[in-house]
C-alpha cells in the first residue's frame, strides 16, 4: 500500500519545501501530494489554511510555485505527484498555461476543488488529466456516480468525522469493497483521520491502495529526524 505525504508548498518557503521533500523520499514517502496555495482554501481547516496564507504572504507569485514543484519533480523523478488545485488558483494562473505546465512536467493525477466552472474540468481531462473523486464515509450515492464517472483515483474519507456512517456500509472495508462492487477499478486511496500506525493498517486491511498523511507529517517539520522516523513507521506500517 502507498504512503502519500502532503507537501505545505511554499511554506514557509518555496526553497523549504524542495528541501522537505527530499526529506519524504528519503525516508519513504511513495507519493507526494503538493499543492498551489489558495487566496480561498474553503474546504481546508484551519490549520493548512494558515499555511497557504503565509505562503502567499512570503510568495504571490505563482511562476515560483511552479517551478518549485518542477524542481521537486526533478529530484526524484522516481517519485509520484498528485497535484491539488482550487479551480479559483487555476484561474489565476490561466487554464491553457496550467494544462501545459501539468502535461510537460508529467503530473497527470489531480486533486481539483472547486467545480462550478465545468469549462476547466473538461478541458483538464480533455488533456489527459485525472481528476479525483471524494467519497464521504456515508457514501452518498450522487458521490458515488461521480466516482464511476470520474478518471482519477477515488479519495475515499477514512474516518467519519460527524456520525456520519451509512448503516449498509458501517466500517471502511465496507465502503471499499461496495466501490469495487460498483466498479472502480481505479486507485482507491483513504484520507481524512489517518493519523497513526493503527489507521493505516486498518486502511490497508480494508482494502485501500494508498493513505493520505497530512498534518501529523507537517507538524513536526520542525523536527526532521523526527519527521522522517514516523514516515519511516507510517511506511512500515503500509508494507506489514
Amino acid at each position: 500500500m502507498k504512503l502519500i505525504c502532503y507537501l505545505s508548498n511554499g511554506y514557509p518557503t518555496i526553497e523549504s519545501s524542495i528541501n522537505i521533500a527530499k526529506e519524504y523520499v528519503e525516508a519513504g514517502c511513495d507519493i507526494i501530494e503538493v499543492d498551489f496555495p489558495s487566496t480561498n482554501p474553503f474546504l481546508e481547516g484551519e490549520y493548512i489554511a494558515g499555511r497557504m496564507k503565509t505562503a502567499l504572504e512570503n510568495c504571490s507569485d505563482y511562476s515560483c510555485y511552479m517551478e518549485g514543484i518542477k524542481t521537486i519533480k526533478n529530484n526524484h523523478p522516481n517519485t509520484k505527484f498528485i497535484v491539488l488545485s482550487y479551480e479559483n488558483t487555476i484561474e489565476s494562473i490561466g487554464v491553457e498555461r496550467f494544462i501545459e505546465f501539468c502535461t510537460q512536467n508529467g503530473l497527470y493525477d489531480m486533486i481539483y476543488v472547486g467545480g462550478d466552472n465545468q469549462e476547466i474540468k473538461s478541458k483538464l481531462i480533455e488533456n489527459g488529466i485525472k481528476i479525483s473523486c471524494y467519497v464521504q464515509f456515508h457514501m452518498p450515492e450522487e458521490e458515488i456516480q461521480a466516482a464511476l464517472s470520474s478518471n482519477g483515483f477515488v479519495y475515499m474519507q477514512a474516518k467519519p468525522t460527524t456520525n456520519n456512517i451509512n448503516p449498509k456500509y458501517p466500517t471502511l472495508k465496507d465502503c471499499i469493497d461496495e466501490l469495487k462492487r460498483r466498479g472502480i477499478t481505479r486507485e482507491i486511496y483513504a484520507g481524512v483521520g489517518i493519523y497513526t500506525t493503527e489507521d493505516i493498517q486498518m486502511a490497508k486491511e480494508a482494502g485501500a491502495d494508498g493513505v493520505f498523511v497530512g498534518s501529523t507529517i507537517l507538524k513536526l517539520q520542525t523536527d526532521i529526524p523526527k519527521m522522517k522516523e514516523t514516515i519511516e513507521k507510517f511506511k512500515k506500517a503500509c508494507n506489514e
